[in-house]
């Protein structure tokens, strides 16, 4: 069985896809694109200078540009006041008292939890929003009246 160079690039590309798939690193996608240019080249019947040539401006372009449109989207906020990391920001909580130490005891989720105002909010007895969890402590904000 003869294989050409376009099977030899085809068959990279695949492993590359299987690489991407086993860890997740989508810039292998990118990589696999350059090698499926490649294998292409070889269909049209471009020397093997040219088709690594290809694989390397259609990767390297395709990195290029996944990279530039990723810098373009907003920047997702910190994962303590993420809400899709955590559930609980966004949640209401009632505040009844706070502390002399400038922390508060409520009650969420059926147990009671320690609290702690976002620096720079007054510390008002109310309603309250929570805007970070920061290991076993919520971080709140008072919900206007």
């Amino acid at each position: 069985m003869d294989l050409s160079i376009a099977t030899f690039w085809w068959v990279a590309a695949g492993a590359v896809v299987a690489a991407e798939l086993a860890t997740g690193t989508f810039y292998l996608l990118m990589f696999a694109l350059g090698l499926a240019g490649a294998a292409i080249a070889a269909h049209l019947g471009l020397s093997l200078p040219w088709q690594i040539a290809t694989a390397a401006i259609v990767g390297s372009g395709a990195t290029a540009l996944w990279h530039l449109q990723r810098r373009k989207q907003p920047r997702s906020a910190p994962v303590a006041q993420n809400r899709d990391v955590n559930l609980d920001i966004g949640e209401r909580v009632q505040v009844d008292a706070w502390l002399g130490d400038h922390t508060a005891r409520v009650a969420y989720r059926g147990s009671q939890w320690r609290a702690r105002i976002q620096p720079g909010a007054p510390e008002a007895a109310g309603q309250h929003l929570v805007v970070a969890v920061e290991g076993n402590w919520l971080v709140l904000a008072p919900l206007p009246h």
